[in-house]
């Protein structure tokens, strides 16, 4: 499949195969869309009809823009969560200052990710590592289960973000839960599990949503006190520009930022997965723009935020779909349904909602993910898990930024102690390896070889020079040169530069001489114009660890003319069998 970067570019080619293709797609996408863009509205704290604004405007706006040919955008669960978050703290949840706040977040999503795209700023979703996103995508799974409880049980529950909150005020209100809402919320998730066990490839939203209208509808539970979406209005959304204040908008900007780079990062993820299993490439900094001026446009048309979904991304992958033309397909669903289908929804009951959201904010738990981490990297798991206490204990946004400090200060810490190996010879080679992962590797009479696996900086400098000094003086034996490796040494600083200074005198003290090998080019650049090459000599400097060890034994038989260091090693570097190389190092 050729490589399809703007509408500009796969529109000349289009024809009747591709929409029939990108037609049944988002028919599909469309008609799932109905039930999760309503049950999404209610995490946000705005009427359901929201939901279903949100899967117009910014469905039609996002295919010219995009590059991705899968990713299907609307309301989702998470990016709803952090809305909910941020706005119900300035207004009461469902009133119409509430309902603007949340819009208005989404214009300025979109010109947030506008402007990042427009400033190539793509790269800074990497501050979002995956550990991050997945401590914090298992901690709003939880947080978006928990502020279901109120629909679920049929209770008043206060609006917040916590959970403790949310469970205590749930157990001291035990005695007052409504037991028929109970059994509907608990019987929708048991019908959406049986859905997706045994017939998975049946819609199993649609289906539930069906279910629980006519059982709704029968069976009058409204008037048995359960809680039903009740009037929906009918029509397009017309143009409208949200009601918010200069302060209202100072306050939303930090939650705005996080959303903007959560939503960018998922997003990216999704369409660079579709990219390599369809074999085509995608552009993140027009995706963010091509996301951004859904969100800003769909603002004005009464849209809460959008991104790219998990769940309908996947299922029009599977659908087959050919450009990103699907999603104005799913647009034509929705405006048929709000056109015409709204009186339909009345029935349809809270909880039924609630079980909807629930399980699928359950599904966005991955115990395996968690699990991978645990068992390839500890302090990748360590940094999910403070992302996701955080999240819990602290705030949403806060769980973010607790999640980006833990990453960095690792980083940092990983910069700050990197791994330096001493290196061994091996018998018939000239090759020197770790002496921890190479049995074989044996050390050398009086010659201590290091290999530095980092940049030498401000960060690692101390770090180097109180190895490289100690490692000298523990060993039992009598060190007159230390050899380091710079092979893995890819920047150097002046930091760098003075504590090596410091090395090279503190070992002078010793009678040790320092030497490097492998030096890349910036890195001898930088050795040559700070002067530490002069101060060195050029004879202190080499290819590899077997020239600097020649020479420096040729130098010392020269001194000692009884001396036969360097012909004992050129015999140990010739094979006596086989080269063992390949070989770990």
């Amino acid at each position: 499949m050729r490589d399809t970067l703007s509408a500009g570019r796969w529109i000349t080619r289009y024809g009747w195969e591709e929409l029939r293709r990108d037609g049944a797609a988002g028919l599909a996408i469309g008609a799932m869309l109905i039930p999760q863009g309503m049950a999404y509205a209610v995490i946000a704290g705005v009427p359901p009809i929201y939901g279903l604004y949100a899967g117009l405007i910014p469905l039609l706006v996002y295919p010219w823009l995009a590059t991705s040919r899968h990713l299907v955008i609307g309301p989702v669960a998470i990016d709803l969560l952090i809305v909910s978050a941020a706005v119900g703290m300035l207004a009461e949840a469902g009133t119409d200052r509430y309902i603007a706040l949340a819009i208005a977040m989404a214009a300025m999503v979109g010109i947030t990710q506008i402007a990042m795209g427009l400033a190539k700023l793509g790269f800074v979703a990497n501050l979002l590592s995956r550990p991050v996103i997945d401590g914090f995508t298992s901690a709003a799974a939880i947080i978006i289960a928990a502020s279901q409880l109120e629909h679920l049980l049929g209770i008043d529950m206060p609006q917040s973000q916590y959970v403790h909150e949310l469970v205590w005020s749930a157990l001291t209100q035990a005695g007052t839960v409504h037991t028929l809402t109970l059994s509907i919320g608990v019987g929708s998730m048991v019908l959406l599990w049986l859905l997706r066990r045994f017939a998975p490839r049946i819609p199993q939203a649609i289906v539930l949503v069906v279910v629980m209208i006519l059982g709704s509808w029968l069976f009058n539970w409204e008037a048995q006190g359960v809680a039903v979406v009740g009037d929906i209005p009918s029509g397009l959304p017309g143009f409208d520009v949200p009601d918010v204040s200069l302060g209202d908008l100072q306050d939303l900007l930090p939650a705005a930022v996080t959303l903007a780079l959560v939503q960018f990062m998922k997003d990216i993820s999704l369409c660079r997965l579709f990219a390599t299993r369809n074999k085509y490439t995608v552009d993140a900094n027009r995706e963010l723009m091509a996301v951004g001026a859904a969100n800003l446009f769909g603002s004005f048309f009464r849209s809460i935020p959008v991104s790219g979904s998990i769940s309908r991304s996947a299922l029009n992958d599977r659908l087959g779909a050919q450009t990103p033309l699907h999603n104005l397909f799913a647009a034509l669903v929705i405006a048929l349904t709000l056109l015409v289908l709204t009186g339909l929804f009345y029935y349809l009951p809270m909880p039924a909602l609630a079980g909807l959201i629930m399980m699928a904010a359950l599904s966005l738990v991955d115990s395996n993910e968690l699990k991978a981490l645990f068992e390839a990297r500890r302090r990748d798991f360590v940094i999910a898990m403070v992302t996701a206490a955080a999240t819990l204990l602290v705030g949403i946004q806060e769980g973010i930024v607790f999640g980006i400090g833990a990453t960095l200060l690792a980083v940092l810490y990983r910069i700050s102690r990197p791994n330096v190996a001493e290196l061994g010879h091996v018998p018939g080679t000239r090759l020197f390896r770790d002496m921890e992962r190479f049995g074989q590797a044996e050390r050398l009479d009086n010659i201590l070889v290091l290999r530095v696996d980092a940049a030498f900086s401000f960060a690692n400098a101390e770090f180097f020079k109180q190895y490289i000094l100690e490692k000298s003086e523990r060993e039992g034996r009598d060190i007159r040169v230390v050899v380091i490796d710079g092979t893995s040494i890819n920047d150097l600083d002046t930091t760098a530069i003075e504590a090596l200074g410091t090395v090279i005198d503190s070992l002078k003290d010793s009678d040790i001489e320092l030497h490097f090998t492998g030096l890349i080019g910036p890195v001898r650049e930088v050795v040559r114009r700070s002067g530490l090459h002069a101060r060195m000599g050029e004879d202190h400097f080499h290819m590899d660890p077997h020239d600097a060890v020649v020479s420096i034994m040729r130098n010392w038989d020269d001194e000692d003319e009884q001396s036969d260091r360097l012909q004992t090693y050129e015999q140990s570097t010739e094979p006596e069998h086989k080269d063992p190389t390949p070989m770990a190092s």
